[in-house]
């Protein structure tokens, strides 16, 4: 499954190529997000190792994909052309639960174009997942720029990318381990406390 993201976060046109996300299956235990990208190099490489969750990646350039259930129950990974990334679990708008989960996640940059592939654990996803949306950001302090495959309306003044109402469907049979009534151990352990 591959998705382009073409506008603002707010329904604007964008002037580069789109950021592009696949998901797809890679075993019964994880599935594969690749991203390929314009490689903006704004704001400089956040100062952690490559390979490691970064705390407030989302402050850098980075690329981002939501993946939720009808309570509000989600997954955010964040993957960052430095190798950086973040994966936060919420359970409820933006109340994180759990964050910088690791993922295996190698990224590389080729003159203007940046390429990431990552093994997201299925252990990681909510029951039910059935909406998704997926974001772009680049540019510092006024340049700052970001862009949303489902974008919000123009009636909302910021960018924010917890406005689950713009998420949309999103059909997770494809992955053929992930079984969608399953509340895995991570989810139980959430829901638990």
């Amino acid at each position: 499954m591959e998705f382009c993201i073409t506008q603002s976060w707010n329904g604007g046109s964008i002037n580069h190529a789109p950021v592009k996300v696949k998901i797809a299956p890679n075993s019964t235990s994880d599935l594969k997000l690749s991203v390929y990208a314009p490689y903006f190099g704004d704001p400089p490489a956040p100062d952690g190792p490559s390979g490691l969750p970064f705390p407030q990646l989302w402050d850098y350039e980075v690329v981002e994909l939501f993946l939720l259930n009808d309570d509000d129950r989600y997954i955010e990974v964040e993957l960052c052309p430095h190798g950086q990334h973040l994966v936060l679990l919420l359970n409820g708008i933006r109340n994180i639960v759990k964050d910088e989960l690791s993922i295996q996640y190698k990224a590389s940059i080729e003159g203007s174009r940046w390429s990431g592939e990552s093994l997201l654990p299925l252990e990681y996803l909510p029951p039910n997942v059935n909406r998704m949306n997926a974001f772009a950001i680049h540019g510092s302090e006024n340049n700052r720029v970001y862009e949303a495959l489902h974008p919000a309306n123009t009636s909302f003044p910021d960018p924010d990318f917890h406005r689950l109402e713009f998420f949309q469907p999103i059909n997770m049979s494809f992955i053929p381990g992930y079984n969608p009534s399953t509340v895995t151990q991570t989810w139980k352990n959430i829901l638990e406390k």
